[in-house]
């Protein structure tokens, strides 16, 4: 059944809005997977905060158009879903790319980064970045080195004067 102008103009002021809230975008087509593969999908990228669209390629044009971003979406390829990354940059591009090893059918046409178009050879470098939270733990990883390494330190110097005296203490007796 057709969507009413009332349905459309929804449609589209809630893409503008996940537009203009998310980091990036992975544009995707989903032809070929079956209803459950979908949901499984979904349910992924909820995980991560991330929200899957499917929405008509003039449709997410005029968006685009709005929001300043050039891209061509007639190229993009069919049954165009559209990712928007809410939480970091390269969650949406990780989970999509981790589901596409095990279903074949997810096709990544590429994306939106910093306003500026990806191609899929660049969604899948993205996805091999570190997310926020895996850098901030090497952040505080490297920050906290040079302190343990110093209390390590300290502590091999006391036990060292320990055996030292447990040495002299056994001398002696």
């Amino acid at each position: 059944m057709p969507k009413t102008r009332q349905q459309k103009e929804e449609t589209f002021s809630q893409a503008k809005a996940d537009i203009k809230d998310a980091k990036s975008l992975v544009f995707v087509g989903y032809h070929g997977l079956t209803v459950p593969q979908v949901e499984e999908l979904r349910s992924q990228l909820r995980e991560e905060q991330v929200k899957l669209q499917v929405i008509k390629k003039t449709l997410i044009k005029k968006v685009l158009d709005d929001a300043g971003i050039d891209v061509d979406v007639k190229n993009l390829g069919d049954g165009l879903a559209v990712a928007y990354s809410l939480n970091d940059e390269v969650s949406a591009a990780k989970v999509l790319a981790n589901f596409q090893k095990d279903n074949e059918a997810l096709q990544l046409y590429g994306g939106v980064l910093e306003e500026k178009f990806i191609d899929d050879a660049g969604i899948m470098a993205l996805s091999k970045l570190l997310s926020k939270p895996e850098l901030y733990a090497k952040l505080v990883g490297s920050i906290n080195a040079p302190v343990s390494g110093f209390v390590n330190t300290l502590g091999g110097v006391m036990r060292g004067m320990v055996n030292v005296l447990n040495g002299i203490k056994d001398a002696k007796a």
